[in-house]
């Protein structure tokens, strides 16, 4: 009987991954194409990759597959035997981390969606493998200093916060959905006669961008291959000067990797300078957010007065707030900045009315 799923509960994974007496290997890979049956791909994939003691979490479509996952270190060369078993996946270019923690998954997970990314296009109105040249660090880098460029970073706001190339135009949007007409308006603007340089993590957004962009009637577009986790590979294998600064924002619980020791961001409540994100702790906000010591002591790790005093509620009253929240979500606009917030006080007013 093929293995499918996780079988233990949440305390009993992180017993186990805390009595491994190994290291793990944080890496990413990602590739679009066409998965007649992924479905039947997800549980075959599930049964190899659980049997070499992979963790992470996958999403695969009709479209491709997207991946973030840890690995023993002993076992990195059999994940290329296991991808390669499958022909859809051979050869597969995988992106290792730049820092690897232990923590960063418990559980493998694999899931089927309709996209691997959430971009909001339809597909078929445009070519997606037409994409942008792909660069290396030290061509990235050498196409920033021609004046002939634009630079523009395919991430969320709140990941280009903590860390951006120093060139970049940062768009201001909080989804990749949102942010591609925001990118076309800007180009619009700004690259007549220019070369557009993309960029986002691991470069998976990038593939799916390129492809929109040159739909779009814009020639010289180019894209950093693996994105900023290979660029900071490479940058330090062959000792090249880092364009980028600050820390690369990942999804998993590390939330970042630093690349240089310059903090950007600042606390979204005092301002002070910092760039550590956290999520906050009332479950019913849990909005991510960047926090200083001070504020998170002061708050008790809640983004603000209101979720920290819904935390010290009892824990059926928190129950019954959250389950109101559900019910007005028209009240509580969720963001994963700081630019909205729940507002538990409409709620407990009108409660009491």
């Amino acid at each position: 009987m093929k293995r499918k799923f996780n079988l233990y509960d949440e305390e009993t994974l992180k017993v186990k991954l805390d009595s491994e007496n190994f290291a793990r290997i944080n890496l990413s890979f990602y590739r679009y194409v066409i998965i007649d049956n992924p479905n039947q791909t997800r549980d075959d994939l599930y049964e190899a990759l659980a049997n070499i003691e992979v963790l992470g979490r996958i999403y695969l479509s009709q479209e491709g597959i997207n991946a973030q996952i840890s690995i023993p270190d002993f076992n990195l060369d059999e994940l290329s035997k296991v991808l390669n078993q499958f022909k859809i996946f051979e050869n597969m270019y995988l992106n290792i981390a730049v820092e690897s923690r232990e923590e960063a998954f418990i559980k493998l997970v694999i899931k089927v969606r309709n996209k691997i990314v959430a971009d909001g296009l339809e597909d078929n109105s445009f070519d997606v493998t037409d994409v942008g040249t792909h660069l290396t660090a030290e061509e990235f880098n050498r196409m920033l200093d021609e004046e002939d460029t634009i630079c523009i970073d395919m991430r969320n706001s709140y990941e280009s916060e903590i860390g951006h190339f120093k060139e970049a135009i940062l768009p201001e949007a909080e989804t990749f959905r949102e942010e591609l007409p925001e990118v076309l308006d800007i180009l619009k603007e700004s690259a007549v006669n220019k070369k557009i340089l993309l960029y986002c993590t691991g470069g998976i957004r990038c593939e799916k961008a390129s492809a929109f962009i040159k739909h779009h009637g814009y020639k010289d577009v180019y894209q950093l291959r693996g994105g900023i986790i290979s660029y900071a590979q490479e940058i330090k294998s062959k000792n090249l000067p880092s364009k980028f600064i600050g820390k690369n924002f990942v999804f998993d619980s590390r939330l970042s990797e630093k690349i240089t020791d310059d903090v950007l961001a600042k606390c979204h409540i005092c301002d002070y300078s910092c760039d550590t994100h956290t999520n906050c702790q009332n479950p019913g906000c849990h909005v991510l957010m960047i926090i200083c010591p001070s504020c998170s002591e002061k708050f008790n790790g809640c983004c603000s007065e209101e979720c920290r005093d819904i935390l010290l509620l009892p824990e059926n009253l928190q129950k019954d707030l959250r389950r109101k929240v559900r019910i007005k979500s028209s009240l509580v606009p969720f963001t994963k900045s700081r630019a909205k917030k729940r507002s538990y006080n409409n709620l407990t007013k009108n409660d009491n009315k």
